[in-house]
C-alpha cells in the first residue's frame, strides 16, 4: 500500500523530493510514510464519512465494491436474466412500454440488422433526436454491435450537424423527421442532397463521404431506411454474428461519443468507453440505495443525448434493474408531474431550473406525488431555497446533489441520500468511488490546503479516452498522468465532500479581489422576488471589473436596482455587492441549454456602454 500512494502522489505532484513534506533528502518512504498518511488520506466511500479525516486537498475514493469488467451489453444481458418480467422503460407520450425480456428482444433485433446493413464494429451512428424509444434501443443496440453511439443535439442546425458528421465519420444517423421546429429530414437533405438519388442504405455524398445511411424512426422517407427496415434486416447468420461479436468485445473500447456544448468554438466529441459509463451508473447506483430498494421508478425529463440522460439514465437501467418512466419526448414540467402520479414514480432526476419549473407549477398541490421519495440534481449550481422547497413542496425527502462533466463519464462528486442538509445545500456531494480529486493552484499545479479554493482537478477510471480526433484539445484538459482538469474553482471540506465556487473563467477580480458568482447568485436566489439570476463581471476603469447581477424576476414582480442593493447591504461583503443591477427576460444558451455567460458579459457591456 506504501508503495502504491508512493507513486501515485509523485505522479501527481503532490510530493516533491527536497520539499518539507515530501521525501527530504537522506530520508526514506518508510519513514515518511506515517506523516503522508496522516496528510494525504483515501476516503472509504460505500457510506457516508462521518468523521472529518482528510488534512489536504486531495482525496480518494475507495470501496469494497471492484469496479465492473462489463461492456454495455454484458450490463444489460445480466439485468434482463435476473429481472426478465420487469418494466424497463415506459415512454407515455407514445404508450410504449417494454419489460426487460421484450427490450432485449429489439435491441437483439437491431443490432443484428445493423451488421446486416454492413456497419462494423468501431463504426460510428449517429442519434439525433429527442427522448423517444428508438433512442434508447439504438444507444444498446450500437453497443451491442460493438458500433459507436454519437450523441447529436437535437438543436442542431445545419452547419452543426454538418460538422460533428465530418468530425466523427458517421456512417448512419437515426432521427425521427421531425421535432418540434426542428425538420431533421431537411436539415440532412440539405447537407446531403444526394439521399433523394441513391437507394436507402447506399448514400454517397461529397460534403459528408461517410454518411451511408438515415434511419428515420416515424415515416418512410425517399431515399432513407425506417427503422423497422433495421429490425428485419438481420438474418440468422447475423445473429450467429452477434453472438460472436460479443466474446470479442473490450470493455477499454470507446462506445459513446458525447459532444460538448462548445460555447468556446466547435464541439468537442467527448470519447467514453464500455468501462467509463458502466462503472459510473454502479456506483452511482450503489450510492442511491437502487439496490436495497424494493422498486425503483425513475422520471426522466433529462434529455437522453446528455450524459444525465444515457449514463445516469439509460445505463443504470441496465446496470440494475431500474423503470425508466419518460414523461414527455420534449420538456414539460405538467407531463413530469403527470408521471409521478400515475406511474407511482418514486425517484426524479433532474436540472436545478427543472426543479424550479415544477415547484412554480401552478396545478403542484393537485397531484398525488406521495410516491416521490428521492431526486438527483446536476447540470448547474442550485439554489438552496430550491432544495429546501423540494422536501416540502414536492415530497423529496432525499434530494441529492450530483456534479461531474461530459469528460467524466459524468459523475465525479455526488451526495448520499442521507446526507444532512447543510451538505446538501452547501456542497455536490462527496468523492465517487474509485476516483481521486486534488484541488491545486491554477498557475503553480501544487495542492492547496485543506478548504481553500483552487482548479478541481480529477483522476480515475470516469476520466474520457480524449476528445474524438482531437489531440491538442485532449492536452489541454488531460495531463500526461492522466488528471482531468475542470476548468471549476472548487475547495474540498475534511469529509471529502466539495464546494463548487464557480468556473475559474467566470470568477470576477474587482480591484484585486476574487469573486466567485455562485456565492453571490445563491444569495440572491433567497430574494422573494428573483426567478433566476446570473452574475458577471464587467469592464471597469478603475477597478478592472464591476460586479453585474441579471436578474429574471418572478412573474407580476417589479424590482430596482436600489432595492436589489439594500438586500445586499449587511448580509454580504461590499465589493460583493452588485454595482449594476440589470432585468432581463431570458439569456444567451447553448444548443444544450447552457448560459452562455461570455455571451451575456459582452451583452451588458453593450447595453451598459461600456
Amino acid at each position: 500500500m506504501s508503495a502504491l500512494i508512493s507513486s501515485s502522489l509523485l505522479r501527481s505532484g503532490a510530493l516533491r523530493l527536497g520539499s518539507a513534506d515530501g521525501l527530504q533528502r537522506g530520508k526514506t518512504w518508510k519513514t515518511c510514510s506515517t506523516s503522508l498518511r496522516q496528510r494525504y488520506r483515501s476516503l472509504h466511500v460505500d457510506s457516508p464519512p462521518r468523521k472529518p479525516s482528510l488534512t489536504s486537498s486531495y482525496v480518494h475514493g475507495t470501496s469494497s465494491h471492484s469496479l465492473l469488467p462489463l461492456t454495455v451489453g454484458q450490463s444489460l444481458d445480466a439485468t434482463v436474466q435476473r429481472w426478465p418480467d420487469r418494466e424497463a422503460v415506459v415512454f407515455l407520450q407514445d404508450g410504449i412500454r417494454k419489460t426487460f425480456a421484450q427490450f432485449q428482444q429489439d435491441v437483439e433485433k437491431v443490432a443484428a440488422g445493423l451488421l446486416a446493413l454492413g456497419l462494423k464494429r468501431g463504426e460510428r451512428l449517429g442519434v439525433w433526436g429527442p427522448n423517444i424509444y428508438e433512442w434508447i434501443l439504438f444507444q444498446f443496440a450500437s453497443a451491442k454491435a460493438g458500433i459507436i453511439l454519437v450523441s447529436l443535439n437535437p438543436a442542431y442546425q445545419v452547419k452543426e450537424v454538418e460538422f460533428v458528421l465530418k468530425k466523427v465519420q458517421c456512417k448512419a444517423v437515426v432521427c425521427p423527421t421531425h421535432y418540434k421546429t426542428q425538420k431533421f429530414c431537411e436539415m440532412l437533405r440539405e447537407v446531403c442532397p444526394e439521399i433523394d438519388m441513391t437507394p436507402a442504405g447506399m448514400i454517397k455524398s461529397s460534403r459528408v463521404p461517410d454518411l451511408r445511411m438515415v434511419i428515420v424512426t416515424d415515416s418512410r422517407q425517399p431515399g432513407m431506411l425506417h427503422v423497422e427496415d433495421v429490425m428485419q434486416a438481420g438474418e440468422s447468420r447475423h445473429h450467429e454474428e452477434l453472438m460472436d461479436l460479443q466474446r470479442k468485445l473490450s470493455f477499454d473500447d470507446p462506445i459513446n461519443i458525447q459532444f460538448t456544448s462548445g460555447t468556446t468554438g466547435s464541439p468537442k466529441g467527448a470519447t467514453l468507453s464500455h468501462h467509463n459509463i458502466v462503472n459510473n451508473a454502479y456506483f452511482l447506483g450503489l450510492r442511491m440505495g437502487y439496490g436495497s430498494r424494493p422498486q425503483v421508478r425513475v422520471c426522466v425529463p433529462v434529455p437522453m443525448y446528455h450524459c444525465f440522460g444515457s449514463v445516469l439514465g439509460g445505463m443504470s437501467m441496465a446496470v440494475h434493474g431500474i423503470t425508466l418512466v419518460f414523461p414527455f419526448s420534449a420538456y414539460s414540467s405538467h407531463a413530469n408531474l403527470e408521471a409521478i402520479q400515475s406511474e407511482r414514480c418514486n425517484f426524479i432526476y433532474g436540472t436545478p431550473t427543472m426543479f424550479t419549473d415544477m415547484l412554480s407549477h401552478p396545478g403542484l398541490h393537485k397531484y398525488d406525488l406521495s410516491s416521490l421519495e428521492c431526486g438527483i440534481m446536476a447540470g448547474s449550481p442550485c439554489p438552496p431555497e430550491i432544495v429546501r422547497k423540494l422536501k416540502t413542496d414536492l415530497n423529496i425527502k432525499e434530494i441529492t446533489i450530483g456534479y461531474g462533466a461530459t469528460e467524466n463519464s459524468p459523475i465525479t462528486f455526488i451526495g448520499f441520500p442521507e446526507d444532512n442538509e447543510d451538505l446538501k445545500i452547501n456542497t455536490v456531494g462527496c468523492i465517487m468511488s474509485h476516483t481521486e480529486a486534488k484541488v491545486a493552484d491554477p498557475t503553480t499545479g501544487e495542492v492547496v490546503p485543506l478548504g481553500a479554493p483552487g482548479e478541481l482537478m480529477i483522476r480515475g477510471s470516469c476520466v474520457m479516452h480524449g476528445y474524438w480526433d482531437d489531440p491538442e484539445k485532449t492536452g489541454e484538459v488531460i495531463s500526461q498522468d492522466r488528471w482531468y482538469r475542470t476548468g471549476d474553482t472548487a475547495s474540498l471540506n475534511s469529509l471529502g465532500y466539495c464546494c463548487i465556487e464557480g468556473r475559474i473563467k467566470d470568477m470576477i477580480i474587482r480591484g484585486g479581489e476574487n469573486i466567485y458568482p455562485a456565492e453571490i447568485e445563491q444569495f440572491l436566489y433567497t430574494h422573494p422576488k428573483v426567478q433566476e439570476v446570473q452574475v458577471v463581471g464587467v469592464k471597469d476603469e478603475r477597478l478592472g471589473e464591476q460586479v453585474c447581477a441579471c436578474i429574471r424576476l418572478r412573474q407580476g414582480q417589479t424590482s430596482s436596482r436600489e432595492e436589489i442593493r439594500a438586500f445586499c447591504k449587511g448580509q454580504i461583503s461590499h465589493y460583493k455587492i452588485p454595482h449594476y443591477v440589470i432585468f432581463v427576460t431570458s439569456y444567451p444558451l447553448t444548443a444544450s441549454g447552457k448560459i452562455k455567460k461570455n455571451v451575456l458579459k459582452q451583452d451588458m457591456e453593450k447595453q451598459l456602454g461600456l
